[in-house]
């Protein structure tokens, strides 16, 4: 129940707030929905039939159960099908990159629409505060954003009572509709969707599908945010709490439009409040909105943390802002491009209405991507036939895509916006991690020594460097007919001689969150009294885990494990940074491809700092030229 209650207030808090801007977007959005009994009926279907079939049965019942050691979202999905080298899994891979950077893109727009359709309620009280809703708005997002180094922790148990509150008073102000206006109940009834659109015209379908999309933004973040909670309390949370509540204002909303009632400035939720509740309900929707925007920030936050762990994006500076969670994580750079994006939306469009015509078009992105990979996972780790696995999630894809079309009529209006940020961060992701792989190969072919050849050096050697050395290496070593690292014929090039104990740690990032049992491994390659010895060190971390090899050695060294000293200062680390040549036959553009990727490495964090070390022990930092193939 704990966890059920801390889900209502980052899980569901931006498809929660969805009822601030959905249904005004419906029927005084650009669709021009007609405001007769067929159409209110016929919307409220599509409403009630969209949360239905894409919450409850695509997300609550498949998706969530494609999680990853417990841990969800599109990096999830990358993680499980990350083995597979077939082609067309191999394009699912790219796709599911493309739809990381959308998520990014709609993390810029959700704080700004959320907590901007929120304030728009003081307008209704009193004209005089209509020119104060912009201003209102941006001081609302710097504190919002400033708060994000003290961590989700502290300021996160606030977060469910406010969530429970709003649902429980959105979901009492629609149960008076059951009572006045029970008509509005038919709406379940998939015919009356069936009569509207079969009179709608083509485009304003299309228009339609759009805005009826705004009722399942954040949609993903029940998939996204599931390794916080887990999944039987998101499924606790949304059957009891929050998709009641959900239906009974949307239907409360449809009863309202039924009554011919006055809407005011095109805000049927505000219009239906009591007037004597309006000032307390504009308090509550923009906590309730503050709280949307918290879920979608710290989702970017995991987002990013988890791209750099699974080397598809370069290393950011990242702040772990609880002990005892490693998912709670703050990530300066990312935290800067939400906010000044989401403020330059603010003044650029002013009204949520505005915003909202294009809103949804990255989660349509990435509800597509999720809908193509659930057929992998499908066939793959459940069994199921192809042709079963086609039927259920090509039909989800095949909504997926009518609601991207749909918001891709935008494109012009604002659309632009995050496809071009998904576009730039899929960039990013696809040379950095070439530049990974084009360096790697490139290491892989220097003439190095064998592991054999090492220890008959050490054992023919007369004299030793009586130090302990540690050299970062590129992959685990396991066998005496291992090639030795470039790292290591540069050290005896540049000395002469062996240390008396050489220590060769590599680090792996296992495609699991978190790492369950012993996390390093070793192999002694030499080990003797007087001479010392050759040991092969691997150090494993999830992709949700802050890598700290420093740490992982000491508490090797403690165990006795092997013969390190625990105290670092006793330790010399030498890491590599490479010049990376271009070769003599690349064309112009591959040319610009390592430019570009020396320049996002350039302005990232080093490898070394990124795994934890220079804290208590020196490095030594070696450069080695390479060249590229």
């Amino acid at each position: 129940m704990a966890l059920t209650f801390g889900a209502l207030g980052v899980v569901f808090g931006d498809i929660g707030t969805s009822p601030l801007y959905a249904m005004n977007e419906i029927f005084f959005g650009q669709s021009h929905i007609p405001r007769d009994r067929i159409a209110i009926l016929g919307c409220l279907s599509l409403v009630f039939w969209t949360l239905t079939l894409v919450i409850c049965l695509k997300y609550l019942n498949f998706v969530l159960r494609a999680d990853n050691e417990g841990e969800g979202g599109v990096f999830a999905l990358y993680a499980r099908i990350h083995k597979y080298k077939q082609g067309a899994i191999a394009g699912l891979k790219i796709i599911l990159m493309l739809g990381a950077g959308l998520l990014f893109g709609e993390g810029i727009i959700t704080p700004a629409i959320s907590v901007l359709s929120a304030i728009e309620g003081i307008s209704l009280v009193t004209p005089i505060f209509e020119t104060w809703t912009v201003p209102l708005t941006i001081l609302i997002l710097i504190g919002l954003f400033a708060i994000q180094k003290r961590g989700i922790h502290s300021v996160g148990r606030y977060f469910g009572p406010i969530a429970l509150l709003w649902f429980v008073v959105i979901g009492a102000l629609g149960l008076a509709s059951l009572v006045n206006s029970p008509e509005v109940v038919f709406a379940v009834n998939p015919f009356f969707a069936y009569e509207f659109l079969k009179t709608a015209q083509l485009y304003q379908t299309l228009l339609l599908f759009g805005s009826i999309l705004l009722v399942i933004t954040g949609g993903e973040a029940l998939f996204a945010d599931m390794g916080h909670f887990g999944l039987n309390a998101i499924r606790r949370g949304w059957y009891f709490i929050v998709y009641p509540a959900l239906l009974l204002n949307y239907f409360r909303q449809g009863a309202y439009l039924l009554g011919s009632n006055q809407v005011v400035n095109g805000n049927i939720f505000y219009s239906m409040v009591p007037r004597s509740y309006l000032v307390p309900m504009v308090i509550l929707a923009t906590m309730a909105a503050i709280i949307a925007s918290q879920a979608l920030i710290s989702g970017a936050f995991s987002l990013g943390a988890q791209a750099v762990a699974l080397g598809l994006f370069p290393r950011l500076k990242a702040v772990n802002t609880h002990e005892e969670h490693v998912n709670h994580v703050y990530l300066p750079f990312v935290n800067w491009v939400l906010f000044l994006g989401s403020v330059a939306l603010v003044l650029s469009f002013r009204k949520s209405s505005a915003l909202a015509s294009f809103y949804g078009l990255a989660l349509s992105g990435v509800m597509l991507c999720t809908s193509l990979a659930m057929i992998a996972i499908s066939t793959e780790y459940w069994s199921w036939t192809r042709r079963k696995a086609v039927l259920l999630f090509g039909s989800f894809a095949l909504l997926d895509g009518v609601f991207l079309i749909s918001k891709s009529l935008k494109i012009l209006d604002g659309a632009y916006i995050p496809i071009v940020i998904g576009l730039l961060i899929f960039f990013v992701m696809r040379v950095w991690r070439w530049g990974r792989k084009a360096t790697y190969f490139a290491y892989s072919e220097f003439d190095t020594p064998t592991l054999r050849e090492l220890v008959k050096i050490k054992e023919e050697s007369a004299e030793q460097i009586p130090r302990n050395v540690v050299l970062m290496v590129p992959k685990p070593l396991r066998s005496l007919d291992d090639n030795a690292p470039a790292l290591m014929q540069f050290f005896l090039n540049r000395y002469g001689l062996m240390p008396e104990n050489l220590f060769l740690v590599e680090v792996v990032h296992r495609k699991v969150p978190t790492i369950q049992g012993p996390r390093c491994e070793h192999f002694i390659f030499y080990k003797d009294r007087d001479r010392g010895c050759i040991v092969s060190v691997t150090i494993h971390f999830g992709f949700m885990e802050e890598p700290n090899v420093e740490l992982a050695l000491e508490d090797l060294a403690k165990a006795h494990e092997i013969n390190l000293p625990s105290d670092p200062h006793k330790w010399l680390v030498h890491v590599s940074h490479e010049r990376l040549v271009p070769s003599k036959s690349w064309s112009f553009l591959k040319r610009f491809r390592l430019k570009l990727f020396l320049f996002f490495r350039q302005s990232t964090q080093p490898a070394y700092y990124y795994y934890g070390l220079g804290t208590d022990v020196n490095l030594s930092v070696d450069i080695m030229a390479v060249r590229l193939k």
